[in-house]
């Protein structure tokens, strides 16, 4: 008995070793197919290839005010602020502020100043002119015709200098786009007042430019479509001086920023609180319907934008307990104030910046001298 007993144990034991070699043989099986299997693929990842790393760097396009443009590779993770910043750097542009760069790459001015005599640099004028030239081409700044032909003469100084028949023919002022659908009536009017300027050199031409353009009425006017309460379609206009609401082109309302406490928005709505006039107790609140809610933002951000530029000294007043902005997002305007760029542009210490006026066809670099301007042509 204890025999097979002990036979069976043995046996067993040796079904016990054969089951261990059996797994052992299945795991170096499995394990052999495993590296089959990963050579496999290893040669299929090899034949097959592999799709471009995605760029790190994006190039750029940037059109600038002259409609030239300006073209630069950066980091794709980077901030706005540093492409303005190299865009601002190609131009040689110090008094920045005033300018932006929308979202479709396009080097705008942001801000236009009240007064742009008070500018320190001829270069940051003769870009604002440009943008003006753009606006009045454009229908976004409307003026009369005897305006538009004295605009456009002084562009024609600033562009091309004192009137030389031997150098500029009869038919120049054609290059000079002031109008859609300019005439040829506009155009003769633009080349008599040019024929008569005298020792005015470009950067004053510029200053006498935006001595003018200044005065219209929808200088430096931000527009936006909207209804009012009634559902009457209007436009609301932001600009230094604060809101304007106009209806068929004309202005019917206005609210200066010292008289608006708050702006905020709410869906597709749009509401100011004003200020109570002496004769009044209490705080009033308007309303407009903006097209949607992104319309709605966006004019009240342009609001936020505008008067922090302009009302306050600095933008670390903008975080007062008593704030101008109530519903919205979290928006902060973290720029300069116009007191702050004034304070910064006095500090400008360079010489003035040579630069090239080459927004028509006519090309040339015209110059200040002390009693006359010089005009020097470029080679082609």
């Amino acid at each position: 008995m204890t025999g097979k007993v002990k036979e069976k144990n043995d046996q067993k034991g040796e079904a016990v070793v054969l089951d261990k070699e059996d797994d052992k043989e299945k795991e170096f099986g499995s394990e052999r197919r495993g590296k089959e299997d990963k050579e496999k693929t290893t040669e299929e990842e090899a034949k097959t290839p592999r799709a471009p790393r995605r760029p790190k760097t994006l190039q750029i396009k940037v059109t600038l005010l002259d409609d030239a443009l300006f073209e630069c590779e950066l980091d794709k993770h980077v901030k706005g602020q540093e492409l303005f910043t190299k865009v601002c750097d190609h131009l040689n542009l110090l008094e920045k502020d005033y300018y932006g760069a929308n979202y479709n790459f396009t080097f705008n001015v942001k801000f236009y100043p009240p007064d742009p005599a008070q500018l320190s640099e001829d270069i940051t004028r003769y870009y604002l002119c440009l943008q003006l030239r753009k606006d009045i081409l454009q229908g976004r700044l409307p003026c009369s015709f005897v305006t538009l032909a004295l605009l456009g003469s002084y562009a024609l100084q600033s562009e091309l200098g004192e009137y030389d028949p031997e150098v500029h023919g009869n038919d120049y002022a054609k290059e000079m786009k002031m109008a859609s659908g300019q005439t040829k009536e506009l155009e003769d009017k633009m080349m008599e007042l040019h024929h008569t300027y005298r020792i005015m050199c470009p950067a004053q031409a510029d200053l006498m430019f935006l001595e003018n353009a200044k005065k219209l009425s929808m200088y430096g006017v931000d527009l936006h479509q909207a209804k009012d309460l009634d559902g009457v379609d209007i436009m609301l206009g932001v600009c230094s001086s604060g809101l304007m609401v106009y209806k068929d082109k004309l202005r019917i309302n206005r609210f200066p920023w010292p008289k608006v406490l708050k702006v905020s928005y709410k869906h597709s709505s749009f509401f100011i609180k004003i200020r109570p006039s002496e004769t009044e107790q209490y705080e009033s609140a308007i309303g407009f319907k903006l097209p949607n809610y992104k319309a709605a933002k966006k004019l009240w951000k342009v609001c936020v934008e505008h008067h922090t530029f302009f009302r306050l000294t600095s933008t670390e007043m903008a975080t007062t307990p008593r704030k101008f902005l109530a519903l919205g997002s979290k928006f902060r305007y973290s720029g300069r104030t116009q007191a702050q760029t004034k304070q910064a542009s006095s500090l400008i210490d360079r010489p003035a910046p040579m630069f090239q006026r080459s927004s028509i066809k006519h090309r040339t670099i015209a110059t200040c001298s002390n009693r006359y301007n010089i005009v020097n042509p470029l080679p082609s």
